[in-house]
């Protein structure tokens, strides 16, 4: 039979993950006409996340785990069940209940029925959002689809089922500073994507704040795009030549007219603006800079502490 590998990443869910379980456990006894595999990601968790684990890996061989030597972010642990999972096809999961194991059912008979190497998820409604956090959000998807060399589906989550031709692609890519939803969409493969309504978290809190949000925008932003880089040149040019241009109308003014230069308070206000964006564009281009630094050290994703084939 085929094989499905249901990729968990945890960090500190010890409250969602006998819920999830439990849970996933109905899934495969209704889908009792493929093999499923487990893969936990426990991302450095402080609490009894990883003893979790260990107690169902011992009742259910179905289920493995890798337990980080600490906290590697998300991404490192995707890329860590990518890298690891043995199924068919392979799906990735939040552990909160926000992405319904019922979904992978349908998921499955999409891609096996209609031909497609993917089925993905998206949230059209974000009604679980604060009104700031869904304007920054809708604002921030329809700026990053414009920079972005590579489709950009708004409200796309990570919950998605795979083919392991597509996971063999993303695996292939081994460049240190992820954004996964741009890799999906720069790997290709036929895509179909589904919208529904996220529901609410059954336990925990979600480990998303706004500065984290904002950081992995940014990622995203730098990871699948130059556009910055080509702004600011534009920009600069652009001041250039209205600089150019002012200082032939101050000189024209004073030879034909002897009109004195004045205005000191308007001419400090314009510096210190021109100044900002200077400093502006010099921290974008040290963003891309630092992303090269980090990826010419060459250094692991993540790192392993143990396995459940350490016991």
């Amino acid at each position: 039979m085929e094989k499905i590998s249901i990729v968990v990443p945890c960090y500190n869910e010890e409250e969602s993950l006998p819920i999830f379980y439990e849970e996933i456990c109905k899934v495969s006894k209704k889908m009792n006409y493929v093999d499923f595999e487990f893969l936990f990601i426990d991302d450095g968790s402080s609490d009894k996340t990883l003893k979790l684990l260990k107690e169902f890996n011992s009742k259910d061989k179905r289920v493995r785990y890798i337990s980080f030597s600490r906290n590697f972010g998300k991404e490192a642990g995707m890329y860590a069940g990518l890298e690891s999972s043995t199924g068919d096809f392979v799906a990735i999961m939040d552990v909160d209940m926000q992405d319904p194991p019922e979904m992978v059912i349908k998921m499955y008979d999409i891609i096996k029925k209609e031909d497609y190497d993917c089925v993905a998820l998206y949230t059209s409604s974000h009604d679980d959002y604060s009104i700031i956090r869904k304007f920054f959000t809708n604002c921030w998807y329809k700026f990053i689809d414009k920079l972005s060399s590579v489709k950009q589906v708004a409200g796309a989550r990570d919950f998605r089922l795979m083919s392991r031709k597509m996971v063999d692609a993303i695996v292939s890519m081994k460049e240190y500073n992820r954004y996964s939803k741009g890799i999906f969409s720069f790997v290709g493969f036929k895509t179909k994507w589904i919208d529904y309504k996220t529901p609410a978290r059954v336990a925990g809190k979600t480990k998303w704040n706004f500065i984290k949000l904002f950081k992995y925008a940014m990622e995203g932003m730098v990871a699948f795009s130059t556009t910055p880089l080509v702004l600011s040149a534009l920009i600069g040019i652009l001041f250039c030549l209205i600089a150019f241009v002012a200082i032939i109308v101050i000189i024209v003014k004073t030879l034909v007219w002897s009109d004195p230069v004045s205005g000191w308070p308007s001419l400090a206000c314009i510096i210190m603006f021109l100044s900002g964006l200077q400093l502006f564009f010099l921290g974008v281009i040290g963003m891309y800079l630092s992303k090269a630094y980090l990826e010419v050290k060459q250094r692991p994703l993540y790192i392993i502490k143990e396995t459940e084939k350490d016991k």
